[in-house]
C-alpha cells in the first residue's frame, strides 16, 4: 500500500480525522489506491503518518459510512468501485494540433480578455505598503460575528428554507433587511418589489446596460471614470458620451441631452473621490426628466462616509423613477462575498429579475441568509462605526503623510472613502513609478486606465483600506524617493 502513503501528508494534525479523511478520499478518487489491494491498517498508518490510532479508526469508520471503503472479513478496508463508477475515461486525442487551429477570431462575437482593465496581484497581502483600493483590512473583519451567521444559516429549519430550488426569488429576510436597514440610510425609500439582490454591483451594472443598451443608444460616461463600466457598456454600444468631471463631480452638460443612459457615482466620484453637492444633484433629475433618459447611480463608497450629515443618494431625491441604484457591501464587509443590490422602478426590476434568471437563477441562497442574519442582529452598523473610526483615522494619517512627503502632487479637497486621488507633477510616468514601487516592496494603481480619452498618466489611486495606520507614512515616504527614478525616464 505505498501508493497510500506516499500521496498522504505525514505532518497531518492527530486531532484531525476529518483531514485524514479528505486525503484518503483525494488518494482514491485519483487513483492512487489499487481496487485488490487493502488499506494498511490502522496501528501502521498511525505509526507512519505520526498520528492517534483511534484518529485513523475514526476516519476509516467515516469512509465506510460515505461509501468510499468496504469491509471484508478478515481482510481490511478496500476502495469500493462503485465510488469510481460512471467516470468517463480520459479521452485519447488523435491530433492536438488540430485544436491549436480552431479558428477563434471568427468564432468568438467578443474579446472581453483585451479590454483594459483594473488588475491587482492575488498575493498582494503579501507587500508590505499595499495602497490598494477595494481590498480590506483582514483585522477589521467581523470574524466572530460572520460565523455566528454563518453558522445559525446552516441550521436545519434555514436549509430546508434555503436549499430548494427558489428559481428567481432572493430571500425575503435579505429584502427585507435591505428596505430597512441598508437603503433607509442613503435616504432611499423603497418596496420589496423594487429591490433585487444581484452578485455584487458589477452584475448589476450588467444587466441595467443589456436591458437599456444596444446599437445606436448613447451612453453617457463620466471621464475619467469607472473603466468595467466603460467595458460594459462598449459590448452593447459603440456610442459613448464622455461626461467631463470637475470639483463636484459629473458635470450637466450639453451632452447629456443626447444620452439615453447616463452613468454617474456622486457620493463618492469614481476615481477622483469628489462629492456631488445638493444643486447639482437636482440638475442632473431635472435634465432626466426634460430630455428622458435614465441614470444609473453607482453609490460608490457612500458606507465609508465619516460626515455626521452625508449627502442623501441621488434615488432619495428620485421623482419620477429615473434613477437605478446599485450598490453592494464590497467595502465594508467583504468584496470576496459578491452581493449586491439593484434598486428601481417595479417594471425594470421585474424585466432585470427575469434576465438575472436566465444568467444563474439567484445569488446562493445560502449566502443571502447570512447576510440577512449578519444585517438583523445589527452586526453590520456596529461594524460601519468600527470601520468608520479607523479609515478616519488613516485617512488624517494618509493626508499628512501625502503633504509631507509629497507635497508637489495635488489631491482633490475630499473628505471619506478609502482612497486619495493623487496627480503627480507633469511628466511622472505612473507605470514606472508602479514598477519601481513594487520591487520595494509598494503597490499603488495607475489613474490612466480611467481616463478614456487621453493619457493620464501623472495620476495615481492610493487605497488606505487594507494597509494599517502605523505602515501609512513609511510606505508614502518611500514611495516619494522613487519619484525621481520615475521622472527619468517617464512613459
Amino acid at each position: 500500500m505505498c501508493q497510500l502513503l506516499f500521496h498522504l501528508d505525514s505532518s497531518l494534525p492527530a486531532s484531525l480525522q476529518q483531514q485524514l479523511r479528505e486525503q484518503i478520499v483525494h488518494a482514491i478518487l485519483d487513483g492512487h489506491i489499487p481496487l485488490d489491494e487493502a488499506l494498511p491498517s490502522s496501528r501502521k498508518l498511525a505509526r507512519e503518518l505520526q498520528v492517534a490510532r483511534n484518529t485513523v479508526m475514526l476516519a476509516y469508520e467515516q469512509l465506510l459510512d460515505d461509501g468510499y471503503l468496504i469491509a471484508k472479513s478478515r481482510s481490511g478496508y478496500f476502495v469500493n468501485p462503485e465510488i469510481l463508477e460512471g467516470r468517463a475515461e480520459k479521452p485519447v486525442r488523435l491530433n492536438d494540433i488540430d485544436a491549436e487551429r480552431m479558428p477563434w477570431e471568427r468564432l468568438l462575437t467578443i474579446r472581453p480578455s483585451q479590454q483594459e482593465t483594473i488588475r491587482k496581484p492575488s498575493d498582494w497581502h503579501r507587500y508590505d505598503y499595499p495602497f490598494l483600493y477595494g481590498q480590506i483590512d483582514p483585522a477589521l473583519f467581523p470574524t466572530q460575528h460572520w460565523r455566528e451567521c454563518g453558522r445559525d444559516s446552516m441550521s436545519v429549519p434555514a436549509i430546508r428554507s434555503w436549499s430548494v430550488d427558489h428559481l428567481n426569488d432572493d430571500d425575503p429576510l435579505l429584502i427585507e433587511q435591505i428596505h430597512k436597514r441598508l437603503l433607509p440610510r442613503r435616504g432611499v425609500w423603497a418596496k420589496p418589489e423594487e429591490i433585487l439582490v444581484t452578485v455584487g454591483t458589477q452584475q448589476a451594472l450588467w444587466i441595467a446596460a443589456m436591458l437599456l443598451l444596444k446599437p445606436g443608444r448613447q451612453f453617457g460616461m463620466e471621464n475619467p471614470g469607472y473603466v468595467d463600466m466603460y467595458n460594459i457598456a462598449r459590448i452593447f454600444t459603440d456610442d459613448i458620451r464622455l461626461l467631463p468631471v470637475d470639483e463636484q463631480g459629473m458635470r450637466p452638460v450639453e451632452e447629456l441631452t443626447q444620452c439615453s443612459l447616463v452613468y454617474t457615482t456622486p457620493s463618492h466620484q469614481s476615481p477622483t473621490t469628489v462629492t456631488m453637492p445638493l444643486e447639482r444633484r437636482r440638475q442632473l433629475l431635472d435634465m432626466a426628466e426634460i430630455e428622458n433618459f435614465l441614470i444609473i447611480e453607482d453609490d460608490y463608497d457612500s458606507e465609508t462616509n465619516y460626515l455626521s450629515n452625508p449627502t442623501p443618494a441621488l434615488k432619495s431625491l428620485d421623482r419620477h423613477s429615473r434613477v437605478i441604484y446599485v450598490g453592494s457591501l464590497s467595502k465594508t464587509l467583504a468584496p470576496g462575498l459578491r452581493l449586491g443590490y439593484m434598486v428601481a422602478h417595479p417594471t425594470l426590476i421585474r424585466e432585470a429579475r427575469a434576465l438575472r434568471r436566465l444568467m444563474l437563477r439567484h445569488p446562493p441562497t445560502n449566502n443571502q441568509r447570512a447576510l440577512a442574519l449578519f444585517l438583523d442582529r445589527g452586526y453590520h452598523d456596529a461594524l460601519l462605526r468600527q470601520i468608520h473610526q479607523t479609515f478616519e483615522n488613516r485617512w488624517h494619517c494618509m493626508s499628512e503623510a501625502l503633504k509631507r512627503h509629497l507635497p508637489t502632487f495635488h489631491t482633490p479637497s475630499t473628505f471619506g472613502g478609502s482612497c486619495f486621488w493623487v496627480r503627480g507633477p507633469e511628466g511622472l510616468g505612473c507605470t514606472r513609478l508602479q514598477a519601481l514601487a513594487r520591487a520595494e516592496g509598494i503597490l499603488v494603481e495607475c489613474g490612466n486606465l480611467h481616463y478614456f480619452d487621453r493619457p493620464g498618466s501623472e495620476y495615481m489611486r492610493l487605497g488606505f483600506s487594507a494597509i494599517p495606520e502605523a505602515r501609512i507614512e513609511p510606505g508614502i515616504e518611500r514611495l516619494a524617493r522613487l519619484i525621481p527614478r520615475a521622472m527619468e525616464r517617464a512613459d
